[in-house]
């Protein structure tokens, strides 16, 4: 979209929630997208809108984020459904990245893959488990999470709906292989 294609369809989408008028269309939501520059979310959030001809490819940064929040919410349930056992031996060969949980991206330096994970989480209603969360890791993450979705796409092909076993998740959070 052009800038003037964006100041436009913002102003509709202020003059749709002026008017108070409900469409089939979240003004709301559109005006977010635009203003966070997460035009590929209209898509996501709207797949029958431009027709087949019409879509964009998903941005490399959204599909990396989308890849890493499917890894963690695997690895999250995971941990959480393992016996005490399993609990303490992750915690112990997995230090000091264990207990596991998905805390984000740079905030200083990541900022753009904070803000998509964000837009995925609270805006898309995708990922719902990591709603209310801030996503800044403070630290930089975007090469750990390379790393461990090595290790996870390997895993993952044969997993199914099964939760990852603690050998597995070892294997992940150290980023070793199996």
């Amino acid at each position: 979209m052009s800038n003037a294609e964006k100041l436009i369809t913002i102003m509709l989408c202020e003059i749709q929630e002026h008017l108070k008028m409900n469409g089939e269309v979240d003004a709301a939501f559109v005006k977010d997208a635009i203003l966070d520059d997460h035009l590929w979310g209209i898509e996501w959030q709207y797949p029958g809108l431009f027709g087949d001809g019409g879509r964009e490819p998903t941005p490399p940064e959204v599909s990396f984020v989308a890849d890493v929040l499917d890894m963690w919410t695997f690895v999250e349930r995971g941990y959480a459904n393992l016996a005490a056992g399993g609990k303490a031996r992750v915690d112990a060969e997995a230090a000091p990245f264990a207990p596991p949980r998905f805390e984000g991206f740079d905030g200083n330096n990541e900022t753009e893959y904070m803000s998509i994970a964000r837009f995925l989480v609270e805006k898309l209603d995708r990922f719902t488990n990591f709603k209310g969360r801030a996503f800044n890791s403070h630290m930089p993450s975007i090469g750990r999470h390379r790393q461990m979705l090595e290790i996870f796409d390997g895993i993952r092909a044969d997993l199914g709906p099964a939760d990852l076993s603690a050998d597995q998740l070892i294997s992940i959070l150290t980023r070793r292989g199996a």
